[in-house]
């Protein structure tokens, strides 16, 4: 990442970009814990050589860095197949994915620029989509297009697929649940090969290779919310996977669209129940643009100086927290999750010791995370 200072230039060198990819492949090791991670050690090199120590600390005999050479692998293999990987801090990571909770650190990308653009929106809904609510979403894909918007969705079938056909002349953006070159469902291949030939663009967080598991689609899901101003959800049923790129979109603070359907239909029971929860009723493309209306200006600042390597971080002490602190830290937690921020109120003690305390036992494996800045003990 040399060269000029210009923010819009930046990009991680080979050497770092190697450094991440070991860092977040590394045993136990998300995107909260690798933010933790360079906050805490300043690098990712620095917090590679350190997490033996932390592991230990935590608890853990032996931990499973990624090799070097499993690194150079994966990159070489991103070149192959025409892919690359895009850092949090990159000039071409997509803008509004920087700013949720917990963003990758690395994108796998193929394809165009189109994960750049600022007015982004997904469309999202029913695998078993009807014929009346295939036309809907490619009629809002098409009016969303129309209007500058790169369409968002998860290359499934029904309405995603709807989506990304009705946006191919526009810009479209697929997001895997699996590795970037795992394509699901594999059917879809001639409209992946499409949608790149039209200049958008396959993303994921997963490995290269990672076969998708059931709980692969969630995560799938709120980086589809995450890209976006706001979802559009069109024939989802109670149950449905579309349910859950809403919940992210709520905590994203994501604008929520829902398309009423009949009440007689299952596959409108979701997003009928979103309407009922507050969702946005919408019927049209202007429906949506009027209440996005003073939301996609001013453009979203650059990523935090956090990401700016080789420029070396400060890291912050202390450095090895209190025994008596780690003994209330480990007494007040069980298998429920409990808010973080009641945690460190209970334990009594300084706020970044516990933050040390936890990814220590993150790393350990003992400690999981989960939404809503909660956290609780693997039993």
């Amino acid at each position: 990442m040399s060269g000029p200072a210009d923010d819009k230039t930046r990009r991680l060198s080979e050497a770092d970009r190697i450094a991440w990819l070991r860092l977040i492949r590394s045993e136990n090791i998300g995107p909260v814990t690798f933010t933790d991670l360079l906050d805490h050690c300043g690098t990712a090199q620095e917090a590679l050589e350190r997490l033996p120590e932390l592991s230990r600390r935590g608890g853990r005999r032996s931990y499973r860095l990624c090799p070097l050479e499993d690194a150079e692998a994966e990159l070489s293999a991103h070149e192959r197949v025409g892919a690359r990987l895009v850092a949090l801090g990159d000039d071409d990571y997509p803008p509004h994915l920087r700013h949720i909770d917990g963003p990758p650190p690395l994108l796998s990308v193929v394809g165009g620029d189109a994960i750049t653009r600022e007015r982004m929106i997904a469309v999202v809904g029913a695998r078993n989509a009807s014929l009346s609510g295939r036309k809907l979403a490619g009629q809002f894909a098409h009016g969303l297009g129309g209007e500058g918007f790169a369409v968002v969705s998860g290359l499934a079938r029904g309405i995603d697929t709807a989506a990304h056909e009705a946006a191919l002349n526009t810009g479209t953006v697929a997001v895997f649940a699996g590795g970037i070159n795992v394509l699901y469902p594999p059917e879809n291949d001639r409209l992946l090969a499409a949608l790149l030939d039209a200049g958008g663009a396959a993303i994921s967080e997963m490995p290269f290779g990672w076969k998708p598991r059931g709980r692969d689609f969630p995560r799938r899901n709120r980086l589809i919310s995450g890209l976006s101003v706001g979802v559009v959800v069109i024939e989802a049923a109670k149950a449905s996977g579309s349910l859950h790129t809403a919940r992210y979109a709520l905590e994203q603070n994501r604008e929520i669209f829902a398309v009423p359907g009949s009440p007689l239909d299952p596959r409108s029971e979701g997003a009928n129940r979103l309407i009922r929860q507050g969702a946005t009723l919408v019927t049209s493309t202007a429906d949506i643009l009027e209440s996005l209306s003073g939301r996609l200006e001013p453009a979203l600042p650059f990523a935090p100086k956090l990401f700016r390597e080789p420029e070396i971080n400060t890291p912050r002490g202390p450095t090895d927290p209190d025994t008596r602190l780690r003994e209330r830290v480990l007494g007040a937690l069980g298998p429920a999750p409990v808010d973080l921020d009641e945690l460190i109120r209970f334990a009594d003690g300084d706020a970044r010791s516990i933050h040390i305390i936890l990814l220590e036992l993150e790393l350990a494996g003992r400690v999981e995370r989960h939404r809503g800045n909660k956290i609780s003990a693997l039993m």
